[in-house]
């Protein structure tokens, strides 16, 4: 049996639509935005699990804390929202920044996210290797050799991170929204070469365009921001948010950016071969003037048309000094044969 791959979505690459806080704390509107993701067709809805007082020190922090507390969702609603997930066929996942939620929320998820926030935070990292599921680490505020780092430290806790289909490592810029100068997509192609895992794309663009490229690029995993609109909206993480319109469109640009991309391979193709455009697209060698039998052929008596039919144009010295065994009328395909 063909092992499953973590990394493969119904389109191609994993996607993931981030709720994120964008319900702001409203739990019908949560409701909302999660039905509208999972009608756009992605393959997971992710949300953020935290409390105030779990994540931001009130005292150095205090607007941040106060954020926080506001947008939080309580275990009841989550668990709620995650069985609404997988009612739909589609995956739940939360970045999980209290590892108190973990064990509560964990039967309900299939992936393990780590924020770009929590590269760093060994010990909150060694509990989610330890339980083993395919974690999605993002990698926004940090260099390659604390990347480097935070893997070798993730596989010491659990050896199966090795292993590229259980630890994926996103290209992310942890601005709001990330100017066009610093999303780095030629980075996907970096942690490729110096990670050796799977690679994918965290985005907080405005607008999809860095979506399109990033999957051009190679990502196979791809997490954006989702909203219902952009409109009226006052918190950061909608302006940086697809609609489910946008998302639809992306879906549909993928699906076609994959059959554009196509084979490694360079062969003439089905329709190159069945449109017979091999031999009327390239050149054969035809005689400019009457060549009588017996004549030398030069250089001179020959030009090269289309198509490609006779002495292919590529075998012209081949046929230079041969005695023509049959008359040749002008523009008449050359045989060999008779040359």
């Amino acid at each position: 049996m063909k092992k499953r791959n973590n990394w493969t979505g119904k389109h191609g690459p994993l996607l993931i639509a981030e709720v994120g806080g964008n319900h702001e704390g409203d739990f019908d509107y949560a409701k909302k935005l999660i039905m509208l993701a999972i009608k756009s067709g992605v393959d997971i809805v992710k949300l953020q699990l935290y409390t105030g007082s779990s994540l931001v020190s009130p005292v150095e922090l205090r607007d941040r804390f106060n954020h926080f507390k506001k947008f939080q969702l309580s275990k009841k609603q989550h668990i709620y929202l995650a069985n609404m997930c997988k009612s739909h066929k589609v995956k739940y996942l939360a970045s999980v920044w209290d590892l108190d939620m973990l064990d509560w929320i964990d039967k309900y998820l299939d992936y393990y996210k780590i924020g770009s926030g929590d590269l760093t935070a060994y010990p909150i990292i060694k509990e989610f290797a330890l339980r083993g599921k395919p974690i999605i680490l993002s990698t926004g505020l940090s260099n390659i050799s604390e990347i480097k780092k935070t893997i070798k430290f993730i596989q010491k806790q659990n050896p199966k991170y090795k292993n590229k289909n259980n630890l994926a490592v996103l290209q992310c810029t942890s601005t709001y929204p990330t100017k066009d100068n610093e999303i780095n997509l030629n980075c996907i192609e970096t942690l490729k070469k110096e990670t050796k895992m799977t690679v994918g794309y965290s985005d907080h663009s405005l607008g999809d365009l860095a979506l399109r490229a990033a999957y051009v690029k190679g990502a196979e995993v791809m997490e954006f921001h989702f909203t219902d609109t952009r409109k009226n909206k006052k918190f950061r993480d909608h302006k940086i948010s697809l609609t489910s319109n946008e998302t639809v469109n992306l879906i549909n640009d993928i699906t076609r950016l994959a059959t554009l991309m196509g084979s490694r391979s360079k062969r003439p193709t089905v329709n190159e071969i069945k449109s017979n455009h091999i031999k009327s697209f390239r050149r054969g060698i035809y005689p400019n003037k009457l060549l009588e039998k017996g004549h030398i052929i030069k250089l001179d008596d020959l030009v090269f048309l289309r198509p490609n039919l006779g002495v292919d144009a590529r075998d012209y010295k081949k046929i230079i000094g041969k005695k023509i065994k049959k008359k040749i009328k002008p523009f008449e395909k050359i045989l060999m044969k008779n040359a």
